[in-house]
């Protein structure tokens, strides 16, 4: 550590700039398009057209969700711990993705309803199953993602 440098203090964590936000939830978000859109469109017999366009609904929903999820997220994390995000350990990071995945399943139940006309008991299973291959790559991701893109040292507190 340099002199004049202290680390984190719980009070004020280092988080993600906006800027980097913004590119961590367009890549989130077109990744998961990309490889959930085509199983999803066999399994649920939603025409592709279609399933390509409530996907994109709901990854419109999930990334704004993601954005206040994960900066809330990491905000009470740093305050709680001093860490962050980029140090998160596995157990809080499948924590971090059940917590997410939970409250878009909320949100989206009523989307894929109106959406497909499926009945209410077919679209939770479906949103479920979106839920679990959401959660999955959240997660792979998400380590990824902290790899590639470590929270610079300089990054807003």
């Amino acid at each position: 550590m340099s002199a004049g440098s202290s680390p984190p203090s719980p009070a004020r964590p280092r988080l993600r700039s906006f800027g980097d936000r913004v590119r961590q939830v367009a890549l989130f978000e077109l990744g998961g398009l990309l490889l959930i859109t085509p199983p999803f469109a066999w399994a649920s017999g939603v025409p592709l057209r279609e399933s390509i366009g409530l996907l994109a609904v709901l990854a419109l929903i999930a990334a704004l969700w993601n954005g206040l999820y994960n900066t809330a997220f990491d905000w009470f994390e740093g305050r709680l711990t001093g860490r962050t995000a980029d140090r998160r350990p596995l157990r809080l990071r499948l924590l971090h993705a059940f917590g997410f995945e939970s409250g878009l399943l909320m949100m989206t139940l009523p989307v894929i309803v109106l959406w497909t006309g499926m009945s209410w008991v077919d679209a939770l299973l479906a949103d479920i199953a979106l839920a679990i291959a959401y959660t999955l790559y959240a997660l792979a991701f998400n380590l990824g993602y902290d790899r590639v893109f470590p929270i610079a040292a300089g990054a807003p507190r």
